[in-house]
């Protein structure tokens, strides 16, 4: 007869966490709890789900949404550029905007 394997829960480790301090008045850099908890009831989400939705946002606003290049195209790279390019239909610029 199999033995039966009995589960134990394991508590999963918490993530770093930090202190949020509510502001007493609302601003441009801070909420008041009064307003968090304002819209956690509006848009039917937890205070702490709100500020996870807010700072989510923010980093979307704020962060670059792609990766770093590696800087300009070197000339073996242009003239690569050049050579994939169909003769007579289109004109290859080194730059597009216009120099100053």
């Amino acid at each position: 007869m199999p033995s039966k394997q009995t589960e134990t829960k394991r508590k999963k480790s918490a993530a770093p966490s930090i202190l949020l301090r509510y502001r007493d008045t609302d601003s441009d850099y801070g909420v008041s709890r009064a307003t968090t908890t304002r819209l956690a009831q509006t848009l039917g989400l937890s205070e702490t789900q709100v500020i996870h939705v807010a700072l989510a946002t923010f980093a979307r606003q704020a962060l670059p949404q792609y990766e770093p290049d590696n800087g300009p195209l070197t000339a073996a790279q242009k003239k690569a550029v050049e050579r994939l390019q169909p003769s007579g239909r289109m004109k290859v610029k080194d730059s597009l905007f216009k120099s100053a």
